[in-house]
């Protein structure tokens, strides 16, 4: 099999496994707190790959740090650990699968108007069109909106967790850009930063229950596979596909999550909800395509 077509198998495959995360995290809730259950995914995931920090280069680099380098780092552990996966986990616990998903996954339309704020990055005409396919197929999946109260706490906390996802990637952004440190070490240390606070966090206020086998499962799978192997595998794709490939296999994660939330959580789909997760699906990838392209001036 050529290279490019193994990469991209890799890739959906990656994307699958990412997906199966949503059902198995609704699960998961049944017997853990959200922000425990989210923290203990992350520190075990950390401590899995600590391997990868041990290594020479990241040593050496780790060594050359400043204090503000330091900070930036803890920053961005805060902002995409703590705040964005607590954030979905408190989301998932109140919300369907699929509508979580729809919000989340309007990060990258969030991150181009972050772009053009902080980064002076100019969104193109075909972002512009990306975002307004995104609001009609949004539009299409929730309206007419009749959300019990539970569900409008749970919209808010996953707005919440959209823009803290889109600031993370902003500032991912910068950091992987002016640090000179591995990107396997910026998020190895950033998720180890995150994890902690999340999990320390998640037990003081929450608590740390006696979980069944089941859930340690559940808790063990989630680290090692869909974030320890999974994050591994996506980085050796990246050596093979391009960023616009990676972004439209990436995409292909709303439609799925719909798909495994409908077979395994019994979340139904008709033909209006189907077509606003088409539409959407179709505005994020708009955006992001838009992106590769400079802005006329």
């Amino acid at each position: 099999m050529p290279h490019h077509a193994r990469a991209v198998l890799q890739a959906l495959f990656v994307t699958f496994l990412w997906s199966t995360s949503w059902v198995l995290i609704k699960v998961g809730l049944e017997e853990i707190p959200a922000l425990t259950f989210a923290g203990l995914r992350y520190a075990l995931a950390f401590v899995l790959l600590t391997p990868l920090l041990v290594r020479r280069e990241a040593r050496r680099a780790l060594a050359r740090l400043t204090r503000r380098e330091w900070l930036l780092l803890v920053a961005l552990g805060l902002v995409m650990y703590t705040l964005t996966q607590g954030a979905q986990f408190l989301a998932l616990d109140r919300l369907p699968a699929q509508t979580t998903s729809l919000v989340l996954s309007f990060s990258p339309v969030v991150v181009a108007f972050l772009g053009m704020a902080l980064l002076a990055e100019r969104p193109t005409a075909l972002q512009g069109a990306g975002v307004l396919f995104f609001l009609v197929g949004a539009a299409l999946f929730l309206l007419p909106a009749a959300f019990p109260a539970g569900q409008v706490v749970g919209l808010a906390i996953a707005v919440t967790g959209l823009f803290a996802n889109a600031g993370a990637s902003v500032l991912g952004r910068f950091v992987n850009r002016d640090l000179a440190l591995p990107a396997a070490s910026v998020t190895l240390i950033s998720m180890g930063v995150g994890s902690v606070v999340l999990l320390g966090v998640g037990t003081a206020v929450q608590g740390l229950p006696e979980l069944s086998l089941r859930g340690w499962a559940i808790v063990a799978w989630l680290a090692a596979v869909n974030t320890a192997f999974a994050f591994t595998l996506w980085n050796v794709t990246l050596r093979r596909l391009s960023a616009m490939e990676s972004s439209i296999i990436n995409n292909t994660m709303l439609i799925q999550i719909a798909l495994l939330a409908w077979a395994f959580l019994g979340e139904s789909l008709g033909a209006r909800q189907i077509a606003g997760l088409v539409v959407a699906s179709l505005g994020t990838l708009v955006v992001q395509v838009g992106a590769g392209r400079p802005a006329s001036r």
